[in-house]
């Protein structure tokens, strides 16, 4: 919502529930429908960024963004990916998933008193099962595949997704996972350049 992209019209998706034991591959086939316009821009955020490129491989997309996100399997952390496949996310209680504290703000990156405050509302609006859900399909997600026609945003703080294992067209000095809230005005100027070119 921060994001400035005066001429285009923004048109958001809407999460979908997912299917037990459903491949992210197969959600991205559901979740497609809602998309309505041939060759259309994509900007996909986080894990919205994993779908999206899921979704790029089954509709032609004119451009894509991703913002705090990855192209591949391989920009993920592999501790990351051995605690997923072990299946720990599931032996966290949901209300420790959806409760903001210190440890939240700094692996999000939240510094300021609004960025904490949007993370908490993030966190509390966290469907628990849906969260479960996507951190199984991130887990056995397989994309070596470069999706074309995309440029990656990625800053150099995150801790989600590790900077340094990330290859991005654009690297944002001092962003974390959540700098889509705080650093808005240089990413909409770099998403304007792309989509104009």
């Amino acid at each position: 919502m921060n994001l400035k992209l005066p001429g285009y019209h923004k048109v958001y998706i809407t999460w979908i529930p997912a299917l037990p034991n459903e491949s992210l591959t197969q959600y991205a086939g559901r979740i497609k429908s809602q998309i309505t316009v041939e060759n259309p821009y994509f900007i996909g955020l986080s894990f919205g960024g994993i779908i999206a490129v899921e979704v790029s491989k089954q509709i032609r997309v004119e451009k894509m963004v991703l913002i705090s996100s990855v192209r591949t399997k391989s920009e993920l952390n592999k501790l990351q990916f051995f605690f997923m496949k072990l299946g720990l996310y599931r032996i966290i209680p949901g209300p420790l998933i959806k409760r903001a504290n210190f440890l939240s703000y700094r692996y999000f990156g939240a510094k300021s008193p609004n960025d904490k405050k949007a993370l908490t509302k993030l966190l509390q609006d966290t469907d628990v099962t849906f969260f479960r859900w996507a951190l199984k399909g991130i887990a056995y997600w397989d994309n070596k595949e470069v999706p074309e026609r995309t440029i990656q945003i990625h800053g150099t703080a995150d801790r989600v997704i590790i900077s340094r294992l990330v290859h991005p067209d654009y690297r944002i000095k001092g962003g974390g996972h959540l700098m889509i809230l705080n650093r808005a005005d240089t990413i909409s100027k770099i998403i304007r350049n792309y989509f104009r070119d």
